[in-house]
């Protein structure tokens, strides 16, 4: 994974440099998730294949999922991904772009591990004091996850919060096994 990573960071700050925004995020998003196909990879690993008729696939693609055509940016970002043979890197592409535009903004991505479904009153309720607690503005997503049984487990970054009922179990198991 850490390759991946190596391959994608240059596009992604290439994409920042020629002046990336939010809506580029959107498209690469979009992108991104048809690029994770294995089926496109295949036709796109196939040595008769052309870089014109994989774009012209992707692009197809696209419009049946709604995004009518994708800005220059993007579309030059498409083109060189694709000429390098680099399409499997796409998503992580989008990925670090996305993280890029946070830190350009002074956001961060948290990812808030719940045993329940949350209400929206809560997930801001939440929200809210995670953002006085990590010092700056978050945009969280709630992913439901029945084995932590009770309470909530916070990823921000490379940070983590677990006030889970299953961290605290297993916090009293280490310390009556010591």
């Amino acid at each position: 994974m850490a390759e991946l990573a190596t391959i994608a960071r240059p596009y992604a700050e290439a994409l920042l440099k020629a002046g990336g925004d939010a809506a580029a995020a959107a498209e690469l998003t979009a992108l991104a998730a048809v690029a994770g196909d294995a089926r496109l990879l295949a036709f796109a690993d196939n040595p008769k294949v052309t870089a014109a008729q994989v774009t012209e696939v992707i692009g197809a693609v696209l419009k049946t999922q709604g995004v009518a055509a994708l800005s220059s940016k993007v579309s030059n970002l498409l083109g060189a991904v694709i000429e390098n043979g680099r399409l499997s890197a796409l998503p992580e592409v989008a990925r670090q772009f996305q993280q890029l535009i946070n830190a350009r903004s002074g956001v961060s991505d948290a990812e808030i591990h719940s045993a329940f479904e949350m209400s929206d009153a809560q997930v801001a309720e939440v929200q809210g004091a995670l953002e006085q607690r990590f010092g700056r503005k978050l945009n969280a997503t709630v992913v439901i996850d029945s084995s932590l049984i009770g309470g909530i487990r916070v990823v921000v970054g490379d940070e983590v919060l677990d006030t889970s009922v299953k961290a605290r179990l297993e916090q009293m198991k280490v310390a009556l096994t010591a």
